[in-house]
């Protein structure tokens, strides 16, 4: 029989802002260090003055995200079954389903190891760049991917932490990793020379240091505790519940990575000059979503503790406060877009053509923010309740719509077509979401 921790998580409890916003601010904060870690990836390469080098390391860097995103649910879908058992008082539940996510997490990251050669092999083919180009990706992919067991255990970690609500835990780790990332990228990369090999390498040391500093907080939390059986850990239904749980949100992480491709792709369509215009506004859009995605972390936290406590009005409650921060926080970009777009536009890039292209456009950049908190908190939600199949299909009916409304579009009104079709599918994913969450609460906080 299962014992069960007599405090914490116990159910009925109650939300508050101070709740919400000790997940949301370090999340964001531990966000926010992922951006200057890659600007300083690019300063540190472009010192050398060779453009092969600092394309190699961008390609590359893209080719990598595209690799690693499907193993998102790492963090999202451990963070959601911990938060649930976290809301039950399941102590041994909680340890259980990190064992099973760090098993997954560690197979996967050993086979990308493995597979490295092919896969860098299959990054040169898909890119098709020049030679210099190619060999700059071929070094920085072949020695990131040593990092993947590390990367990949760390986004379970992270999960746990998340999940039992204790962010500033997880942006200690984030600020350990990322910050001694850029230390050694400077280090490596620039004064030993090592140039794109060794921003390749520091994170590969980062990687390690984060997972072994994540470990020994773990290991000696789990000494104090009661021993947890193998079966348990391993049980085959709570195994395939898992891999359920996480097959939709691996659907969901390709299908936006697939948007946004999409979205640049038919922008390249219209020419250079709009294609280098979106990818300046898209700055605005990723730094806003930072933020909202610090709410997003508090949604799923809550939402999945409130589940599993079967605790409707904490749910409900969780809901009106991180759409009330969400949607505060989002008018509050979009005014600062408004009021200082212009210069941000100029302070990104010298080109008058792309400058003057981008301030066009900057007003769809600007209403991104309040489109997607919905889409957003939604996401919390349902991950942090493990509706994943429920996520996966709203995602799916969102995207065909958003490829029909982006060629429409698109073909119709030339960029403000683009920028309508990525509103669209922003809003139609929230609503979607919140229209199926109504019936999902009637049932789900049933005794």
């Amino acid at each position: 029989m299962q014992q069960k921790a007599p405090l914490l998580g116990s159910r009925p409890f109650h939300v508050t802002n101070r709740q919400v916003m000790a997940i949301a601010i370090p999340m964001t904060l531990a966000s926010l260090t992922t951006p200057l870690l890659g600007i300083v990836d690019t300063a540190v390469v472009g010192q050398f003055g060779d453009a092969a080098l600092l394309g190699g390391l961008a390609i590359g860097a893209t080719f990598f995200d595209f690799v690693f995103t499907p193993f998102n649910f790492l963090r999202s879908g451990t963070s959601g079954l911990i938060a649930q058992a976290f809301g039950r008082g399941d102590a041994l539940e909680e340890r259980a389903a990190f064992w099973r996510a760090f098993v997954i997490a560690a197979i996967s990251g050993f086979a990308l190891v493995l597979l490295a050669p092919l896969i860098a092999a299959v990054g040169e083919w898909f890119m098709n760049a020049d030679p210099a180009l190619t060999t700059a990706m071929d070094v920085y992919v072949r020695v990131r991917l040593i990092s993947a067991p590390a990367a990949l255990i760390n986004y379970t970690i992270l999960g746990y932490f998340l999940g039992r609500g204790e962010a500033g835990v997880g942006l200690c780790l984030q600020f350990l990793l990322n910050g001694m990332n850029i230390a050694l990228c400077i280090v490596l990369g620039l004064y030993l020379g090592w140039g794109v090999a060794g921003v390749a390498w520091a994170t590969v040391c980062s990687e390690l240091a984060a997972v072994i500093a994540g470990m020994v907080v773990l290991i000696g939390r789990f000494r104090a505790l009661p021993k947890i059986s193998p079966r348990h850990t391993f049980d085959i239904a709570a195994i395939r519940w898992m891999l359920h749980v996480n097959l939709g949100i691996m659907i969901r992480s390709l299908v936006i990575m697939g948007a946004y491709i999409l979205f640049a792709r038919q922008g390249a369509q219209l020419g250079t000059l709009t294609l280098a215009a979106n990818a300046v506004l898209m700055h605005f859009v990723d730094v806003a979503y930072y933020f909202l995605g610090g709410f997003e972390s508090a949604a799923q936290q809550l939402a999945g503790r409130a589940v599993g406590a079967r605790d409707q009005p904490a749910f409900l409650r969780a809901l009106r406060l991180t759409a009330g921060w969400g949607f505060s926080l989002a008018g509050f970009a979009s005014v600062l877009a408004f009021a200082f777009g212009e210069q941000l536009i100029g302070a990104i890039t010298s080109a008058a053509d792309v400058r003057a292209e981008a301030v066009v456009y900057l007003p769809w950049a600007a209403f991104a923010a309040p489109s997607g908190v919905l889409a957003f908190q939604m996401n919390g939600v349902f991950i942090g309740a493990s509706w994943s199949r429920d996520m996966c299909n709203a995602m799916l009916i969102s995207f065909a719509v958003f490829i029909a409304a982006l060629f429409a579009f698109g073909h119709i009104f030339g960029n403000d077509g683009l920028w309508a079709a990525f509103h669209i599918f922003l809003l139609l994913r929230g609503v979607s979401l919140l229209s199926i969450m109504r019936r999902r609460v009637r049932t789900a906080f049933v005794e």
